[in-house]
């Protein structure tokens, strides 16, 4: 399969349009128009990765964290580790693509392996995206109603949570005269018409309206389309940030603690102790999530998961809220399956997905 259409799976999933706007999401080094032979997985991309990718005959390495992510002045490969695995990738034509605050924020990612790590259910985002919508209005004759409002659904418009095909539609009039060049469908230009026709309203994700307006215009009947575009301010259902869900059963907090570190194979926990002597209520956030901490005690969790948890932020959690700094690799680095799974299921031949055998996680512990 052609490394393009092995991205789009993951960017049907998570848009790069949502990525954090300063994040370095997608193509870093190679060609998406390749053929690929085999993937390889994994949370940071190091010489260990390319070597391991190399040994296993893959030309695709799909990594989380982006190795460009600040600019290169200059590429140094005796001196600069960057450096030497850009020069590695190009000598053996091996294409590196990153998927970061786009998983990170997109339903089923990041935060969500880790709460299925964990065993939570009832599993919703704890803070959703919002401003990244707008309102897609259209005025169709009656007729055609249908046939335009599927084109919008089958681009992607109307998804409302788990509903799909949504739309508002009004019955109205609409009144129009065609002057000399033009070329009506309904009527004679020079002549004013009145045609019954029915305001679609749909929601539609800020990055997919010129594909749903170019869908809707090849089927719509009208040589001119009459139609609006509203931004919103409203919370979109379908991306945000962290997750909040429960515990089959209540655990008292060494006991979550315990599960926290069997769960992640965490070799170090740091935390500070909560209000709560039993833990049911759980927020978690993949990677550096302590700006979350308010949401989390606003949501009344009884511990929250994350980490890059800074000394005042434990502070703020102490006696409120079991707060839990588990590493950020650890917390992150369950993705890896659902993207392995979610590219297996797609393909219809015989590419391999593997994940990176060892570990990029740079921070290690000393135990005297």
């Amino acid at each position: 399969m052609r490394c393009d259409k092995i991205i789009k799976i993951i960017e049907d999933w998570a848009p790069k349009s949502i990525a954090w706007e300063k994040d370095n999401v997608g193509l870093q080094v190679g060609s998406l128009r390749r053929e690929v032979k085999s993937i390889l997985l994994c949370l940071d991309v190091d010489e260990k990765v390319v070597d391991e990718a190399v040994q296993k005959k893959c030309n695709l390495i799909i990594s989380h964290h982006p190795l460009l992510f600040r600019s290169i002045k200059r590429i140094d490969t005796n001196s600069d580790g960057i450096s030497r695995v850009i020069e590695k990738l190009i000598k053996k034509d091996i294409t590196l693509y990153s998927a970061h605050t786009n998983l990170d924020f997109t339903k089923n990612g990041v935060s969500f392996q880790l709460a299925k790590k964990l065993k939570l259910s009832n599993q919703k985002f704890l803070v959703n995206l919002s401003s990244n919508q707008n309102k897609l209005v259209v005025f169709v004759p009656l007729d055609y109603a249908d046939k335009v409002a599927d084109a919008m659904h089958n681009a992607g418009a109307g998804m409302i949570g788990e509903y799909s095909n949504c739309s508002f539609r009004t019955l109205g009039t609409g009144v129009f005269k065609g002057l000399e060049k033009s070329n009506p469908s309904f009527g004679v230009k020079g002549k004013i018409e009145s045609v019954e026709e029915v305001k679609i309203e749909v929601l539609v994700n800020s990055f997919d309206v010129s594909k749903v307006v170019t869908a809707m215009k090849q089927v719509h009947p009208y040589e001119e389309v009459a139609y609006d575009v509203y931004a919103l301010a409203n919370e979109n259902v379908d991306y945000g940030m962290g997750v909040i869900g429960e515990l089959n059963n209540e655990l008292s907090q060494k006991e979550f603690l315990s599960l926290v570190v069997k769960s992640l194979k965490a070799k170090n926990l740091r935390f500070t102790q909560g209000s709560k002597f039993k833990i049911k209520k759980v927020a978690v956030c993949g990677g550096s999530g302590s700006d979350l901490l308010d949401a989390a005690i606003k949501n009344n969790a009884d511990a929250f998961v994350t980490a890059d948890v800074k000394y005042h932020t434990f502070q703020d959690a102490e006696n409120k809220i079991l707060l839990i700094d588990a590493g950020h690799y650890e917390t992150e680095v369950p993705v890896l399956d659902e993207i392995k799974n979610r590219l297996e299921k797609s393909f219809t031949d015989k590419t391999k997905v593997y994940k990176y055998m060892g570990s990029t996680n740079p921070i290690v512990f000393y135990n005297n």
